[in-house]
């Protein structure tokens, strides 16, 4: 039996990426343990996952302390893992991965950077281009497992997937309400994620006006007071439940669940929904590489607005320098992709996906 670890200490929306790569692993090794390690406030995302055997929970800020880490490498070369997958590929991964001594370590090659310590085995190049309507980024993960491994195309799986127990499946917070619900991601994950206040308020006023719905708010638990005071500024308030929310990864599985589709910004909760195979209507940040993370667009089912595709006369050049130069301050960008551009493409969603829901 073939033992494996899956690397990925990052955000909620990468965690759920990566286990594309234990669906896939599976079918290379039926009979392997794979393991992940995640930062605590992940878990979620990857709890009950059929593929997924243990989740080795870090915290990100005691992982920082150079005695932690040193645990953990200790921890994990204890395990003696066949096989380490590190799509993180950060400092902390590498030296996990390098004194893990397991047999086939898979990180990504570095561009432009030759390390002088052999932390993978085998240097896996990021794809030059998207070329599959599930995105950038999961092919990226994909290739990782057909670079080493044998699996056919036919085998393949390029959807992440979210498994809810049967309990979980039984949410009952929403049956006393006789309109179907949409959930609205309000906020980014960071300032930088998220739109003028005014334009959410804007996108949020259309939607109760135009469609006989109930609105739901997604939002970080440090985000409250900001959710709050978007409440207060929107027209339609009786069409907004502001007391039904979930603060933890599993309750939003749950709730999301039950939603007939979401409306948000780029994140982990466009991901989850689209786990749960829930349309999604995408607002990008202005320094987000689009092809990257949009996932299995189809324009229908799930679509998304980028401003680089409305107003390319603002981007000088789509590099990595100037992506890094728009996120550091992102306010001037984020004010040109107004509610005028977003609501066109919005409404031809909402038709599509509401028709015979309202």
């Amino acid at each position: 039996m073939k033992k494996i670890l899956v690397i990925q200490n990052k955000r909620i929306g990468d965690v759920l990426i990566a286990s594309v790569i234990a669906q896939n692993m599976k079918k290379v090794f039926p009979e392997s343990e794979i393991d992940f390690l995640v930062y605590d406030y992940t878990v979620g995302v990857i709890e009950n996952h059929p593929d997924i055997s243990h989740i080795i929970e870090v915290n990100d800020k005691e992982l920082k302390k150079l005695g932690n880490l040193k645990k953990l490498i200790q921890a994990v070369r204890k395990k003696e893992y066949d096989i380490i997958f590190d799509p993180y590929s950060k400092l902390q991964s590498r030296l996990v991965c390098y004194f893990s001594k397991a047999p086939i370590r898979i990180g990504f090659q570095k561009r432009g950077k030759n390390p002088l310590l052999k932390f993978y085995t085998h240097n896996i190049p990021f794809l030059e281009d998207k070329t599959k309507i599930c995105g950038k980024a999961i092919e990226d993960r994909i290739n990782m497992v057909t670079s080493v491994f044998d699996l056919p195309e036919n085998q393949i799986e390029y959807e992440p997937k979210i498994v809810l127990t049967e309990e979980e499946k039984q949410y009952k917070k929403l049956d006393t309400y006789n309109k179907p619900f949409i959930m609205l991601g309000i906020l980014g994950s960071t300032p930088q994620k998220s739109m003028p206040y005014e334009y959410i308020v804007e996108l949020i006023d259309f939607i109760t006006d135009t469609y006989q719905v109930n609105v739901l708010f997604n939002y970080a638990p440090h985000q409250k007071e900001d959710a709050l005071n978007i409440y207060e500024s929107c027209k339609n308030k009786d069409s907004i439940v502001i007391d039904i929310y979930e603060d933890s990864i599993r309750g939003f599985i749950k709730l999301m669940n039950k939603c007939v589709l979401l409306v948000g910004n780029e994140g982990g909760v466009v991901h989850i929904s689209k786990a749960l195979d829930k349309p999604t209507f995408t607002i990008f940040s202005p320094y987000v590489m689009k092809d990257h993370w949009a996932s299995f667009e189809d324009g229908k089912k799930h679509a998304s607005i980028h401003l680089l595709e409305e107003k390319p006369e603002l981007y000088d050049e789509n590099s990595v320098e100037n992506r890094r130069k728009i996120e550091a301050d992102p306010s001037f960008m984020y004010k040109q992709l107004t509610p005028e551009l977003i609501i066109p493409k919005l409404e031809n969603f909402l038709k599509f996906n509401l028709k015979n829901k309202v």
